[in-house]
């Protein structure tokens, strides 16, 4: 099997925590690098959640260093989800900064991209700052780029504010800029994480999966819906979902643009199906729950028999 080679952005984040324990340990892929940057919490919590995951995990891919603020929006945070640190509910240990390669973000990527003998996916599960960056900066990399694959994004209402996903409005700029790349790029928007849950007794069998399901137990048991919904919604890992197993997922093309200029809708995901003639992303529309549950169950078994 020649494995996908993949450079993930992320803002751990209790669902990226998730999200990157399935790619580090999937037999289709070869993560070549780990980009944290700000997003759900400040990058100084964001990069330290990176680095002992991967001491968690007994991985070895190297940490990048990305971006600490947005282009132009102002920082905005999702601590009271995640905690101070992000990964509130549980306490890994510490990890040096042995894995860190130093260097900025946008030129790390652009060379491991531009060496690479197979096309590398991007994996973007938070803000869109350090692609928007490589994009702007090094566009030639464009050229040996397969895809990118996203979580963000919102059909109808938004979770950060009434029309805005988080992901998105953490940056509308990078976003939009990422959206014009002219790359092939799929999309697991807010409603189909909302759609991908799991159930109390589903959660149960991730926590029969060792040391790794007790840990993403404890993470996802401080999340807790304001609604008293009983059921944990899986964003991020919907996006690997989406790279590895597409037939999970119902996909429909649609133009897509970041709204910059609106007072009350800065952010906004303008998701048209109806403009094909201008189609630039592919949209997650359902996801076949069933299946969903028993790949992100299995992916977790698999990570914890990976990591001895």
């Amino acid at each position: 099997m020649t494995k996908k080679p993949l450079i993930i952005s992320t803002d751990p984040g209790i669902d990226d925590i998730a999200a990157m324990t399935i790619s580090l340990f999937a037999d289709e892929l070869d993560v070549r690098m780990i980009v944290p940057t700000w997003g759900n919490v400040a990058l100084e919590y964001t990069l330290q959640n990176a680095l002992d995951l991967e001491k968690f995990l007994h991985t070895k891919v190297p940490v990048v260093v990305g971006a600490n603020q947005p282009l132009v929006a102002p920082k905005i945070s999702a601590a009271s989800v995640h905690g101070k640190t992000g990964i509130a509910g549980y306490e890994f240990e510490k990890a040096d900064r042995s894995l860190i390669k130093p260097g900025l973000a946008a030129t790390l990527m652009a060379e491991e991209i531009k060496n690479s003998p197979e096309k590398v996916t991007l994996l973007g599960i938070g803000p869109l700052t350090d692609f928007a960056l490589l994009f702007k900066q090094y566009p030639e990399v464009k050229d040996n780029v397969e895809q990118i694959v996203i979580m963000g994004g919102n059909i109808g209402r938004g979770n950060h504010s009434p029309l805005a996903e988080y992901n998105i409005a953490g940056d509308p700029e990078a976003a939009q800029v990422v959206f014009h790349s002219g790359l092939p790029i799929k999309v697991a928007p807010l409603e189909i994480g909302n759609k991908a849950h799991l159930l109390p007794d589903q959660m149960a069998k991730v926590k029969e999966c060792g040391e790794v399901g007790d840990m993403l137990c404890a993470l996802f048991s401080h999340i807790h819906e304001p609604d008293g919904d009983p059921r944990i919604k899986i964003y991020d890992p919907t996006a690997v979902g989406i790279l590895l197993h597409p037939e999970m997922f119902t996909m429909r093309k649609a133009n897509v643009e970041i709204e910059l200029r609106g007072q009350f809708t800065y952010g906004a995901s303008v998701i048209n199906f109806m403009d094909q003639e201008h189609a630039n992303a592919e949209i997650a529309t359902d996801v076949d729950l069933e299946k969903f549950a028993k790949w992100f169950i299995d992916s977790i078994e698999k990570a914890d028999q990976g990591r001895e």
